[in-house]
């Protein structure tokens, strides 16, 4: 019982710790000191005439590309995995979702053509590198973890 409860934890944690951390970045990307205007030749000149793509275009720390509309996800996605916390079959579920979209997030970041999520979202630069590393996190404990062997216990009466 006690390996089936650490097990359960672990998944409830990840999808806890990767919701704080998807809702800080949303929040973060909301507060101008932590958004810098992009560098001479990024994805999106500054000239640009207003649209989606370019409502609150800029780099958060200075390292990822970001949006308006990026940070409204990541805040909702980040939202849900701390509500996900509160079950472990809600966590579960919430880290294979997570595992598989952030993979193909990632992947779409790498292609030219859906860099920009097709026109919504930056996904390119340091954001693949990321996206890959949360998602591994998020597979490995929706996926592997719960596959592990755990010894049975005996709960049939004694006689």
């Amino acid at each position: 019982m006690d390996n089936m409860n650490r097990e359960n934890m672990g998944q409830r944690y990840c999808a806890l710790i990767i919701g704080i951390l998807l809702a800080v970045i949303g929040v973060a990307g909301f507060v101008p000191g932590l958004v810098s205007l992009p560098p001479t030749g990024a994805a999106i000149p500054v000239d640009t005439s207003p649209n989606i793509y370019s409502a609150g275009f800029g780099y958060l720390f200075g390292l990822f590309p970001t949006n308006l509309l990026h940070n409204i996800v990541h805040i909702v996605v980040g939202s849900v995995g701390i509500v996900a916390y509160t079950s472990s079959g809600g966590a579960r579920l919430y880290n294979r979702g997570f595992a598989i979209a952030y993979a193909l997030i990632a992947i779409m970041g790498l292609l030219p053509v859906a860099q920009t999520t097709f026109g919504l979202m930056p996904i390119f630069g340091n954001n693949v590198w990321f996206n890959a590393l949360t998602a591994t996190v998020a597979g490995y404990f929706g996926f592997v973890q719960p596959t592990q062997t755990m010894p049975q216990m005996n709960t049939s009466p004694r006689s």
